[in-house]
């Protein structure tokens, strides 16, 4: 059934809304509150709400309307207009959740919490709300107008947004055990400089575990019976996401401030055979203001890189696998060219971080705005500069292809395993060899790699088998001076602090597009621009372990397929 009430926003004027007003009017009728004669004249004395001209009218009070509602779901009513409410009690619910819910806390006997509510047809509140308090609950009906009341007076300390998903980070000692669990580990989070949170249902547990520097590492281990109110609190504090829905996979977004500083998770929960498991990315926007030498370029493929980044037109693809730092690099590059003069379009799925000055456009499959739609629709916008988060198939490829063959700058991502590779991936899909010659002006591949903790690095000579997986010769060894991690408070006793890119650039000039259209294949290609010059990602690695910034065995790891 739909709710019998909504919309409780109310000033000293107000009337309540009924969104199913002809069954509370026969609810009312039965009750004996209301005749049918007197509904009936009210009906056609003009438009509007019969319930709202009869409480108009005076032949009707909010106070009838609450006893018939409470009466009829066999609930108590409550004269919350002339109660007392202990602040103990009155504190037993945050000021988010009263808010959010338009409850009112009136008893606490340290076993069962009995909210006020104004609907109690509104039954996903009512089902949602044990979960979300972790408490045994029972529910009596109060006047919207006192309800309202009591959320303006007493819970007025916070206010939540509830369209955008803000919410405040911090707790007191009056939050809900829940609350305060989710919230800490949230702060926990922030606090490891995590990428990602996994909050992972087990048979008799809830496991959660925190990427950082790219590894899992484990962190708590909680009850199982806890596990619907962390999802049902994570929900709440989530855009776009039902608390009722527990059947199918769901996205939403989290806006909270750490520290002073803004803060986006994108949240995902799937369901499990031991539960709904949710997985949160942690998006610190700080990271949006990151340079190309904090990305890890060196001076030389900086300056190559910024060359490329003032080209008027043409293709830059980014390639890697999942989790190599694609997309911060292409913000990394939209950051390093947001400027006044230039118009700049992104089209992703989804927009990870919103960009001052930027025109951000995400994909909504369900509603027709795909990738190659929203691509169309952004080309009538007249962009200098256009970002694809992915080309995935040959109409998004055709259409980029066309872009920066028409005076548009492009920049996309591809899944490869090196740069020459790109070339096969978009012939694979479809595009036309001399089109990629054509349009594509550089790749960049890259893989990251966690940078040794600058407070407790420790030099560390190179073993023998490190060289010879190395292939480095005496000379270089001898005149670098190599670290190696050791652990202390600031690295939390890993080594490692942070993470930075390897990277290849593989330049389409004259002589590699006349490569392209003669179709060599991708070992071929990738050969001929080693002989031209082009320096793989083992080999920026080493660079990088020779100048103390990370270990052999993480540029290694990273580059075992790369053995040129």
């Amino acid at each position: 059934m739909e709710n019998v009430l909504s919309a409780i926003s109310l000033n000293q004027k107000s009337i309540p809304v009924f969104s199913n007003e002809d069954y509370l009017l026969q609810l009312l009728t039965e009750a004996g509150v209301a005749s049918a004669e007197l509904i009936e004249s009210a009906r056609h004395s003009g438009s509007g709400s019969v319930i709202e001209k009869l409480i108009h009218s005076g032949h009707l009070t909010q106070e009838d309307v609450a006893q018939v509602l409470a009466s009829s779901n066999a609930l108590e009513f409550f004269d919350l207009a002339n109660a007392s409410i202990p602040p103990q009690v009155a504190t037993s619910v945050s000021d988010e959740i009263a808010r959010r819910y338009k409850v009112v806390p009136v008893q606490d006997d340290g076993y069962m919490l009995t909210l006020a509510v104004a609907d109690p047809f509104d039954f996903e509140t009512l089902d949602s709300l044990p979960h979300v308090l972790a408490r045994e609950l029972n529910f009596v009906v109060a006047t919207p107008q006192a309800i309202d009341h009591i959320l303006k007076t007493f819970y007025h300390a916070t206010e939540v947004a509830t369209t955008s998903g803000d919410t405040s980070i911090e707790t007191t000692d009056n939050d809900a055990p829940i609350i305060r669990l989710v919230i800490n580990m949230l702060v926990d989070a922030f606090n490891y400089r995590a990428s990602d949170i996994h909050i992972e249902p087990l048979e008799t547990s809830v496991r959660v575990r925190y990427r950082v520097d790219g590894k899992l590492i484990e962190v708590a281990n909680h009850p199982k019976k806890l596990l619907p109110a962390i999802i049902a609190r994570l929900k709440v504090m989530s855009t776009s996401m039902s608390i009722a829905e527990k059947r199918l996979p769901q996205d939403g977004r989290i806006q909270i401030k750490v520290a002073g500083k803004e803060v986006d998770l994108r949240v995902s929960s799937v369901p499990s055979n031991h539960g709904e498991s949710i997985v949160m990315r942690i998006l610190d926007k700080s990271g949006l203001v990151l340079g190309l030498p904090e990305l890890g370029f060196f001076s030389d493929d900086q300056t190559t890189f910024e060359r490329l980044l003032a080209l008027p037109d043409g293709i830059l693809l980014v390639t890697g696998p999942t989790g190599s730092g694609k997309t911060t690099t292409l913000y990394g590059c939209l950051n390093v060219i947001n400027r006044p003069d230039k118009k700049i379009i992104t089209v992703e799925d989804p927009v990870e971080y919103e960009m001052p000055g930027i025109n951000q456009v995400m994909v909504k499959s369900d509603i027709g705005m795909t990738f190659s739609n929203a691509l169309r629709a952004m080309l009538r916008q007249a962009p200098n500069i256009i970002m694809i988060g992915e080309i995935r198939d040959a109409e998004t490829a055709n259409i980029a292809i066309n872009a920066s063959l028409t005076g548009h700058l492009v920049f996309s991502t591809l899944h490869t395993n090196d740069a020459p590779s790109a070339v096969a991936r978009l012939a694979d899909i479809g595009i036309k060899r001399f089109l990629i010659a054509s349009a594509v002006r550089a790749v960049l591949a890259q893989r990251l790699v966690r940078k040794l903790c600058p407070h407790c690095k420790v030099e560390m000579p190179l073993t023998d088998k490190e060289i010879r997986a190395l292939r480095l010769d005496a000379t270089r060894t001898n005149e670098a001076v190599v670290y190696g991690p050791t652990g202390c408070e600031k690295c939390r006793n890993k080594g490692y602090r942070g993470r930075m890119g390897i990277f290849e650039i593989f330049e389409v000039d004259d002589e590699v597009r006349h490569l392209i259209n003669a179709e060599l294949s991708s070992s071929q290609l990738r050969k001929r621009a080693r002989e031209m010059g082009m320096r793989s990602m083992r080999e920026d690695g080493i660079r990088k372990v020779l100048a103390g910034l990370t270990t052999a065995q993480e540029v290694l790891h990273v580059t075992m397929a790369d053995f040129d």
